[in-house]
């Protein structure tokens, strides 16, 4: 038998007429469809407006451009963001500062915001991993620090008045395959602050409409962003089964674990206390797929630096994922419930 995949897009066949309404239409490029997804976005976030761009390398640039920084300027990240995050910077000319998480909720601490701002840091690019919110950052806008928030991997998360896309000034959303809400590449920006936001579109339209994300992939957002609230019911519903045959062993779950939070399911991260490796080779063994969390972060060179990123260190070293979306079959779900169970270690 086949592994299990690992990530699926949530489109159905009948979501597909959306594209071909787009294409019957003979208009596939950016145009309205392009500006009703952005206004459900922006609808979805409590934001004033934006950009839908084609890359998600477009869509952070501009986010950091909206706040003007010079060359040489700090850029305070966590050390589990991605690489992607190194490019930018790099093109933009900025000195990355990497901070460390707190292991309670996978996101970066006040602490080390507050040792960030010491190292001369006033810009943050707040990467929430794999479902996760940055819970503890009480005293943030005291600060009045420039706060991008990329909720690629953490929209449609709760943790009582806390949501994805809430604490940024400026909230950036990656739009990949293998996304929560996918249209198939591209990525959007918005701001809640209508001068920001007017920013952002005027950065955008200096390279209309070749950064622009088409018409065709904004009529899968817009489907994506419709299903959305019976998309991540079913994700929460797989993710409590998983945490259930978790609590079964002595490995523990990555992040946030208080039951008033509310996962979108991204995946199923789990830390494990045996041998990574040997985990994914006993998941296998069942036709499970399962893969190392963080090896694309990075923070993944520091794997075994407890000196600077004790926090991190157990999530770069022994961080696992497993599948988890809307379309996984029932006997599927059956086969990963009982691998989490009887995890070694």
């Amino acid at each position: 038998m086949a592994l299990i995949r690992f990530f699926k897009p949530t489109l159905r066949r009948k979501d597909m007429d959306a594209v071909l309404q787009t294409m019957v239409d003979e208009k596939i490029g950016p145009g309205e469809r392009r500006k009703d997804f952005l206004r459900l976005f922006c609808q979805y976030v409590k934001a004033k407006d934006g950009a839908c761009l084609r890359s998600y390398l477009d869509a952070l640039e501009i986010s950091i451009s909206a706040f003007s920084l010079e060359k040489g300027s700090k850029l305070g990240i966590s050390v589990l963001s991605p690489n992607i995050y190194r490019v930018v910077a790099e093109r933009l000319g900025l000195e990355i500062v990497l901070m460390d998480i707190d292991p309670l909720t996978g996101c970066i601490s006040m602490d080390a915001v507050n040792k960030a701002v010491e190292e001369g840091v006033n810009t943050l690019l707040i990467h929430e991993p794999v479902c996760q919110l940055p819970q503890n950052l009480e005293g943030l806008k005291e600060l009045g620090l420039n706060v991008i928030e990329d909720i690629t991997e953490s929209i449609g998360s709760s943790f009582g008045d806390l949501s994805a896309g809430s604490i940024g000034n400026v909230v950036v959303c990656g739009l990949e395959e293998d996304g929560i809400i996918s249209t198939g590449g591209g990525a959007i920006v918005v701001s809640s602050d209508v001068e920001k936001a007017e920013l952002i579109k005027s950065l955008s339209r200096q390279t209309s409409p070749y950064t622009e994300l088409a018409d065709m992939n904004a009529a899968l957002g817009i489907i994506q962003l419709i299903n959305l609230p019976d998309l991540l019911k079913r994700r929460g519903e797989i993710f409590r089964m998983y945490q259930q045959a978790l609590m079964k062993t002595n490995n523990k779950l990555f992040g946030e674990k208080n039951i008033d939070f509310k996962s979108n399911g991204f995946v199923f991260p789990v830390v494990v206390n045996g041998r990574p490796d040997e985990v994914i080779q006993f998941a296998q063994k069942y036709n499970v797929s399962c893969k190392r969390t963080f090896t694309k972060t990075i923070g993944i060179r520091y794997a075994d630096r407890i000196d600077l990123f004790p926090g991190a260190v157990d999530a770069l070293s022994r961080g696992l994922s497993f599948p988890l979306y809307p379309f996984l079959q029932p006997k599927d779900i059956e086969a990963i419930v009982k691998v989490i169970g009887h995890l070694p270690g």
